[in-house]
């Protein structure tokens, strides 16, 4: 039979409540009664159990992760991150997903199931309305959103301004003059909206060089391969004479080259095309991109939230650069 307190209170000659105040770091133990403890538990492969600790401390041990999808690169990457640093430290992590279908628009974030069941949240890639964010913050536990912010939180998120501003100046430093973007969102509730922000630095660029975009230039999809592929069909439909395209992240790239492919023109040659991400197949495509440190995000916003949980500070707003990788997927227009 597994070992109880009861066993490591008898071996070493304290009481229950003491063993309990020892092996959770409380004061009120002297430090050789805490080793004596420590000593006795270790002899005789005693294990907190979690669900006593939590009823004792209030404390679940336990971070939700709230997210639409886990099936895209940066989303599973950001998580991983975040996991591989909480596990670390004894805790678990709570993926909280709802239907966010990218088709109609998504049902309002309901996260009273998280009440008294997590010690944080970390809200990852969810723009959220005012009242969203009301509710997530009544919760009363700490929270760090990922990607996009609000005023009442810290956020951990990448520079998208300068990110797009970046992969636009490239292709115009290439000779390109008639550049596209594949948007990754139509939605522009948040403050720190990845797609807004991403065609905002597109915009900034081509009037930079001055450029003023076309109306049509700019074709809104959903981070995914799926409106990638029809936004950059929709884009040559209306526009055959551009010669180059910036999609806000890699998966839509990737849905562009499928359809590219479809239209019988050749990425590189006839058409450039960056992204954003850094994403593993991305090599294999040949794909220039602007990578971002997505694992180290979750690194950070989880070192963040448990700063927050012990009362330390933490800053405002943390913000990562991207880099640009130059592949075989941008180059200068044909003549």
């Amino acid at each position: 039979m597994r070992p109880g307190i009861e066993d490591v209170a008898r071996a070493a000659g304290v009481s229950t409540a003491t063993v309990s105040r020892a092996l959770r770091g409380l004061p009120n133990v002297t430090e050789a009664t805490r080793r004596r403890v420590r000593e006795a538990a270790d002899t005789l492969g005693y294990v907190p159990s979690p669900s006593a600790a939590s009823l004792v401390t209030g404390r679940t041990r336990t971070i939700a992760v709230v997210c639409p999808w886990v099936n895209h690169w940066f989303f599973a990457n950001v998580i991983e991150g975040a996991e591989m640093t909480l596990r670390t430290e004894g805790f678990d992590v709570l993926l909280h997903t709802f239907d966010s279908s990218r088709a109609q628009p998504r049902p309002p974030l309901d996260p009273s199931a998280l009440r008294r069941r997590v010690d944080g949240v970390i809200v990852l890639g969810v723009p959220l309305e005012e009242d969203e964010i009301r509710a997530v913050l009544s919760l009363g536990q700490p929270v760090i959103f990922i990607g996009t912010g609000s005023e009442d939180a810290s956020t951990v998120r990448l520079d998208d301004v300068r990110t797009g501003r970046e992969a636009t100046e490239h292709l115009l430093s290439l000779g390109h003059r008639r550049i596209g973007h594949l948007v990754g969102t139509p939605d522009g509730i948040a403050r720190w909206n990845p797609g807004v922000q991403r065609q905002e630095g597109w915009l900034t660029a081509l009037r930079a060089a001055g450029i003023e975009p076309e109306p049509g230039w700019a074709v809104p999809g959903r981070f995914d391969i799926a409106t990638g592929r029809a936004a950059l069909h929709e884009l040559l439909d209306r526009h055959p004479d551009v010669t180059a395209v910036f999609a806000a992240s890699d998966e839509m790239a990737m849905g562009a080259v499928i359809a590219a492919r479809e239209r019988g023109i050749e990425i590189g040659r006839d058409v450039s095309l960056i992204g954003v991400d850094g994403h593993d197949v991305g090599e294999v495509l040949g794909l220039t991109t602007m990578a971002q440190p997505a694992l180290e995000q979750g690194q950070v916003a989880a070192t963040m939230l448990l700063d927050m949980m012990t009362g330390a500070p933490v800053p405002e707003d943390v913000v990562f650069t991207s880099t640009l990788v130059r592949r075989t997927s941008t180059a200068p227009p044909s003549p």
